[in-house]
């Protein structure tokens, strides 16, 4: 327990706020006790951008691989070679190529069990796009490496929002949401309540789709359609969940504060009030997953790259949940090992005659 989880950083978009604030966060002192962070990234890079904000006193050592790493100190094992071209503030297909190269080398020691977890700095969508790479962010990149499904999560302290669909288009919610889908995705998030957060027996309030949630039927029929027999059956299977709400009321009245999660149906339904009350503080976690993964809750933020203006808050914060997440699923492994059995008794009485 006293060994430092090894906890992989990719450097996302060079271009933006990235490394801004994985420096800041490494000038914490607190971080270096927790865990021996490892960048994926350029050390060239890093150093324009240490010495563009002053930031000389926090120490990097470039390593080739996570063996080298120890604790006490932070690494970067160089993705990028020599030749890399800095644009701060720029969109560029360079920096996306980079973002790629740096995700490559980092899921490739997660796999391999060579670091503990990984979060991810953010990237373009847009820029990273090539023969390489054909995702519509992390989540679906990372679906791929793992081969497994998985439930896009926000999280800031007790507040959890999973999402049933991730980045598809308004237009398509309706036709993919489904019964199996919302089903599948509140047995993740359960499983992930238990075994990552540690919460025996978790409440998730489920939104609905349409406005009001269909007002009885009157704005649309996906809620008694799909949605409520899901509910059911999720609820039969002893999955505690409530629904389909009001996305509207359930945020404006706090209901949000009495559930354990909340599982809403489409991206900005749950992550636009998410961020306009949790910005600074979220997280954003890939349940489901065999591996651990989080990632700041924000994007590249061209418009304050360069400025010294990026919070680092929600990158110590993915940060910080990695490290619990991973320690809580080995605490869970351990204390459901080698349950007992119980054998079922069956009383015997003597008979008199």
């Amino acid at each position: 327990m006293n060994k430092r989880l090894k906890i992989g950083i990719t450097h996302g978009d060079i271009n933006g706020i990235s490394y801004e604030i994985i420096l800041k966060a490494l000038s914490n002192p607190q971080l270096l006790e927790l865990c021996t962070p490892i960048i994926y990234g350029s050390p060239k890079v890093l150093g324009a951008y240490r010495k563009m904000f002053d930031l000389g006193n926090v120490n990097v050592s470039t390593i080739s691989s996570p063996e080298e790493a120890h604790g006490g100190k932070a690494y970067i094992i160089n993705c990028c070679g020599e030749d890399v071209k800095l644009e701060t503030g720029k969109q560029s297909t360079d920096a996306g190529a980079l973002a790629l190269n740096a995700l490559n080398a980092a899921t490739e020691d997660l796999t391999g069990n060579k670091i503990d977890a990984l979060v991810t700095a953010p990237i373009n969508k847009s820029t990273i796009q090539s023969d390489k790479f054909n995702f519509p962010g992390h989540t679906e990149y990372l679906e791929k490496i793992a081969n497994q499904r998985s439930i896009m999560m926000l999280t800031s302290d007790n507040v959890r929002v999973a999402l049933t669909t991730n980045n598809t288009p308004i237009s398509k919610v309706s036709s993919t949401i489904s019964k199996e889908l919302i089903l599948s995705k509140l047995k993740m998030l359960h499983e992930s309540l238990i075994k990552d957060f540690c919460i025996t027996c978790p409440r998730i309030a489920v939104l609905g789709l349409n406005p009001h949630s269909s007002d009885n039927g009157l704005l649309g029929d996906e809620e008694d359609r799909i949605i409520k027999p899901a509910i059911n059956e999720a609820n039969s299977q002893g999955i505690v969940c409530t629904g389909p709400l009001s996305a509207d009321g359930f945020w404006g009245s706090g209901s949000f504060a009495k559930y354990d999660a909340i599982l809403a149906m489409y991206h900005d339904q749950g992550l636009a009030p998410f961020k306009a009350l949790f910005q600074d503080s979220g997280v954003n976690f890939t349940a489901g997953l065999d591996f651990v993964r989080t990632s700041p809750a924000h994007g590249t933020a061209y418009d304050l790259a360069g400025k010294n203006a990026a919070s680092c808050n929600s990158l110590l914060r993915a940060i910080y949940l990695a490290i619990d997440i991973v320690n809580n699923r080995r605490l869970h492994r351990e204390i459901t090992a080698n349950p007992l059995i119980v054998e079922e008794r069956v009383e015997r009485r003597e008979v008199s005659e």
